[in-house]
């Protein structure tokens, strides 16, 4: 049976998957200013951040529609859409819409919109676990279920270098974010139900991510069966650090790091380091 795994933008893929012929990603669009930028093969990720530091404005982005995903069910037996948390975006709603108006004139399609409930590498992983089943020689009525599963058991955590996308989009008050730079306090955040939350936070990005790699340490399980991945937002050794300690403490199945896309960048800022296993 033929397959199509469809994700948004915000899908952080390693280079090795990104020619992946069954791999399609439907970009969102991130408003700067006056300025509308694609998030796709075009994406500049050191001018985007560029323009962010110097912006006045919050950024803002926008899911794709319906179209924008339904334009890639066609021409495969099994669709596997996967989105960025539905608690953050309605990339989610609108392709269970463009299911809907698909399934009217194709009743008997296979496809399944996943809602990942993280984003970024989290995303990622589920693109490659999919492929993984498949492999196994798994239906598409096997792998639903074995997806869905392993995406409720997935953890997403993340540091960030600066506060600024934090407070702009209204999350920190401008006092905290003075405060917080001033002192040189990096949150460890992380996802509930997908949504954001915060875990704990250090003095410097080093105590932080230390803290990070003991979040993981004590909170996985069945490490040999799982995926590590890890993004980073302009800042491949941070991420490679991060890498190397978290290995010399459990024994991930595989390991593999992706440069953040736009969506990812807009969250991230400069620095920002994302893991979901």
């Amino acid at each position: 049976m033929s397959y199509r795994i469809i994700g948004d933008s915000c899908t952080d893929l390693p280079m090795e998957l990104k020619h992946d012929e069954n791999i399609r990603l439907v970009p969102l669009l991130i408003q700067i200013d006056d300025e509308i930028i694609v998030d796709d093969d075009s994406f500049d990720q050191i001018d985007f951040l560029r323009k962010m530091a110097e912006s006045k404005q919050c950024p803002k982005s926008s899911c794709p529609s319906p179209d924008s995903f339904m334009q890639h069910f066609d021409g495969v037996d099994d669709v596997y859409v996967i989105t960025l948390s539905s608690k953050l975006s309605g990339s989610y709603n609108s392709a269970e819409l463009a299911k809907k108006m698909y399934l009217e004139d194709h009743p008997n399609k296979n496809i399944e919109v996943i809602d990942s409930r993280s984003a970024s590498i989290g995303q990622t992983i589920l693109v490659m676990k999919i492929q993984e089943l498949i492999a196994q020689g798994k239906s598409f009525k096997e792998i639903v279920p074995i997806i869905n599963d392993y995406r409720d058991h997935m953890n997403t955590m993340f540091v960030l270098e600066t506060l600024d996308t934090l407070r702009k989009n209204g999350r920190l008050t401008n006092l905290k974010a003075v405060i917080c730079s001033a002192l040189n306090i990096k949150p460890v955040m992380g996802s509930s139900e997908g949504e954001i939350i915060k875990l704990d936070q250090a003095r410097g990005v080093e105590r932080a991510l230390q803290k990070l790699v003991k979040f993981v340490e004590d909170d996985v399980k069945g490490a040999k069966d799982r995926i590590l991945g890890i993004a980073h937002c302009n800042n491949f050794e941070r991420a490679l650090y991060v890498k190397e300690e978290i290995l010399k403490k459990i024994p991930f199945a595989k390991c593999f790091i992706s440069n953040t896309a736009g969506i990812s960048s807009l969250y991230a800022n400069e620095g920002g380091v994302i893991i979901s296993y």
